[in-house]
Formats: structure tokens, C-alpha cells, sequence
């Protein structure tokens, strides 16, 4: 009786019908894993133009801090820094000058930027200031 059993087949209407479930699952996860993907390339994109516009502003401060430089030698050499970069694209304004800070003199460069977005995500505007004490002769 047992071998009875086990040797009827299931018609093959009962059957599960696994087909076309791999589309539906990627259609549920693509969404998700664009968005994930745009998030870190967004986060990416930030960290590089912030990074290469502290560089510069670090730089222009130094040369700008020099005996005999210029607010203008300090603002050359930022905006040299970013030459043939993408940081350079998005540039807004630089901005030198001369603070003065618990006694010291200090040369202060400021940039502002604008943040390319590939979404609504983040602040649009990115405001980065390298600083450098002033040499004396």
C-alpha cells in the first residue's frame, strides 16, 4: 500500500511553477540597491571635493603667509591647486585675508563651493578655511 503511494505522480497542474519568481525578485531589490549605490557615490563625490578644496585652502594660507607675499599670491596658488581638478568646476569664491588670533597674525583663506548632487541629498554649499600663522622677517 505504501509503494502505492509513492508511485502516483502529482499532476503537473498542482505543481508549483517557479518561473518568472528571479524577475519579480529583482525588480524588488533594484530599487533598493540604485538608491544604495547613489548614496555612496554622493557621499564619494562630497568627501573628494572637500578634501581637495581643504588642500588647496591649506596651501593658498601657506604661500600667502610668506615674508613678502600677498593676499593675491595666496589666492594664485589655491586656485593653481585646483587646476585640471573637478573640485576646480565648482568653485564659487575665494576669498583671502589677514585675521589676528590670541596674538598671532594669521593668513585665512576661505573657499566656497558648490556641492555636485546627484540628488536632493546633503547641503548644496560647502564652505572650507585654511589658515597659516604669518611669517615675520
Amino acid at each position: 500500500m505504501a509503494s502505492a503511494r509513492r508511485n502516483k505522480r502529482v499532476p503537473t497542474s498542482i505543481r508549483m511553477n517557479d518561473q518568472g519568481n528571479s524577475t519579480v525578485d529583482f525588480a524588488l531589490v533594484a530599487p533598493l540597491l540604485v538608491g544604495v549605490v547613489l548614496v555612496v557615490l554622493q557621499v564619494a563625490l562630497t568627501l573628494h571635493v572637500r578634501s581637495t578644496l581643504t588642500a588647496a585652502a591649506g596651501e593658498g594660507a601657506r604661500m600667502a603667509a610668506m615674508v613678502g607675499a600677498d593676499s593675491a599670491l595666496g589666492e594664485q596658488r589655491a586656485r593653481e591647486v585646483l587646476v585640471g581638478n573637478f573640485a576646480s568646476s565648482v568653485i564659487t569664491q575665494v576669498r583671502v585675508q589677514q585675521v589676528r588670533e590670541s596674538g598671532l597674525v594669521l593668513s585665512q583663506v576661505t573657499i566656497q563651493a558648490r556641492l555636485p548632487l546627484l540628488g536632493l541629498l546633503g547641503p548644496a554649499v560647502l564652505e572650507v578655511t585654511g589658515r597659516a600663522i604669518q611669517e615675520h622677517a
